[in-house]
């Protein structure tokens, strides 16, 4: 099988669960928390996402491998520029986009899989996804220094971010009561906001293929994603101190 021909089959594969995710992400969002459509949707999701973010991964390395066989349509475009700058935004940056997904659902997934056993949570494909998700980020900065792309930097500090939170988490020294809820909230919205990310900008790219590159659509997912976390975390809170017994001054 050619390359052009692998990339094609798994963007198929990719748009497809795809798909699944995006509506999926929802189902949890919106239904009661711990409830059955809440789990089934969420694992529904969570599957989507690692398949997804595997199927991207295939297809930004067929692009790294063969930038104007995958993307011939963009060789001309004044907005990439050449080989270089194809291989760099539709594989370089994919790559890490993927591993970035398929770290926080992997992640996400643990952390209420393993809450009342967090040692659970140190498992070695776990703990090997930081390290991969580092490395794609610093070469995600180098990149787009390469190529004078400011967005690559910029993306990047999502990665730096994620893997210093989540190792944090993980060897935290002392854990709070709803620790693992808030760090599983933060991943599965966290992975929700990178599917819709590529989902408005690199869906994009075959119909506007400067809109991949234009800021609001990175900024949009980002800002529903950031306020969903916000506001959920808020609650679990607000719940969790409705819950402490009030202390009695009176004596």
């Amino acid at each position: 099988m050619s390359i052009p021909v692998a990339f094609h089959v798994f963007v198929t594969g990719h748009i497809l669960t795809g798909a699944v995710g995006l509506f999926s992400f929802w189902v949890p969002i919106l239904a009661r928390k711990g409830g059955g459509p809440h789990r089934q949707g969420g694992r529904v999701f969570t599957y989507s996402m690692l398949a997804t973010g595997s199927f991207a991964i295939v297809i930004s390395l067929c692009t790294i491998a063969a930038p104007v066989a995958t993307h011939p349509h963009l060789l001309d475009h004044p907005d990439f520029g050449g080989p270089e700058t194809i291989r760099a935004i539709f594989g370089w940056m994919m790559l890490y986009l993927a591993i970035l997904t398929i770290n926080l659902a992997w992640y996400g997934w643990l952390c209420i899989h393993n809450k009342r056993n967090h040692l659970g949570n140190r498992e070695w494909r776990n703990l090997a996804l930081q390290v991969l998700l580092f490395i794609a980020a610093v070469n995600c900065v180098w990149q787009g220094l390469r190529i004078g792309q400011p967005l690559m930097l910029g993306i990047s500090i999502i990665g730096f971010a994620t893997v210093g939170t989540n190792l944090w988490f993980l060897y935290k020294p002392k854990l709070g009561p709803k620790d693992w809820l808030l760090e599983h909230i933060k991943a599965l919205v966290g992975a929700g906001i990178s599917v819709y990310t590529a989902f408005f900008a690199f869906g994009a790219v075959r119909l506007l293929p400067e809109a991949a590159l234009t800021p609001g659509l990175w900024a949009v997912p980002l800002a529903v994603g950031l306020t969903l976390i916000v506001y959920h975390r808020r609650d679990v809170m607000k719940k969790e101190r409705s819950r402490r017994p009030a202390t009695d001054f009176s004596a």
